[in-house]
């Protein structure tokens, strides 16, 4: 096999990440037609399903500015792939996130790939490095969002425009909790350049529980609805209001069984 094979195939989407698309494409399509007997079920598939291709994205993102910016091993690790089986730790990127998702309904970020940081000259190029997942869910979260503030629902069934919403709510917590500066998440990637080395070395031990601490903070009910009202207030900047993601997190929850319908949305 030559070099020029290798790179081809180090670059090749994978099939693991193209059915997880096509989960998407097809569950959304239930979706949009009614076609599933179960709309809370079709709403679940293709959230979960859309949600995991964006953590595929934002991993991506950061192995791609990675590339870019002198860590030439990427591609052999097979991050450009965009399979999440390749990631250096699959229970953090991908398991945990849906069932954060799951339980809660909350955009908990998940990592990570494994980049050769001394390969890489520049800390303006470490920090876009960590900055390129976070600022990945900020464009889904728009993409998923631009129907609202296009005002361009109409003709958009009520399921799919509530799947929407959540699926936006999902990428926005992701986001602002990605972005805070703690460590192991990607915030503290951002700054970690500019700090200085007994720093860096101090934190370094806590970057493990980085991603715990903040989903134990988060159940602390006077934090928890603090920050629901900050997402709460972003969405409606962005045209979502809070009946949107209500019945998109109560579709998605069918296994709950209350078999609430939402009623239709006056013209």
């Amino acid at each position: 096999m030559t070099t020029a094979s290798i790179r081809r195939a180090d670059r090749r989407i994978s099939p693991v990440f193209l059915g997880i698309a096509a989960v998407t494409a097809v569950s959304g399509w239930a979706t949009w037609t009614g076609f599933s007997d179960n709309p809370g079920l079709a709403v679940f598939l293709f959230v979960t399903a859309a949600w995991i291709v964006s953590l595929c994205l934002h991993e991506y993102a950061h192995a791609r500015t990675a590339l870019h910016s002198g860590d030439i091993s990427i591609g052999a690790k097979g991050y450009l792939t965009l399979n999440p089986l390749k990631y250096t730790h699959a229970l953090l990127s991908i398991v945990l996130p849906v069932v954060f998702v799951i339980m809660g309904g909350i955009g908990l970020p998940g990592g990570a790939v494994f980049i050769e940081r001394g390969r890489i000259r520049g800390r303006w190029k470490h920090s876009l490095i960590s900055a390129a997942g976070p600022l990945t869910n900020v464009l889904f979260a728009v993409v998923c969002t631009a129907p609202f503030w296009l005002g361009a629902l109409d003709g958009v069934p009520d399921a799919f425009r509530y799947a929407l919403a959540f699926l936006a709510l999902l990428q926005v917590t992701a986001a602002i909790l990605n972005s805070l500066p703690i460590p192991g998440l990607d915030g503290y990637g951002v700054i970690e350049p500019w700090l200085s080395y007994r720093i860096r070395r101090q934190v370094e031990p806590f970057a493990p529980f980085g991603l715990l601490a903040v989903f134990a903070v988060l159940w602390i009910p006077e934090v928890n609805g603090a920050f629901f009202d900050a997402i709460d207030a972003i969405l409606r900047g962005l045209g979502v209001d809070e009946w949107d993601t209500y019945w998109g997190r109560d579709l998605y929850r069918f296994w709950d069984g209350t078999e609430e319908v939402p009623p239709p949305l006056s013209p």
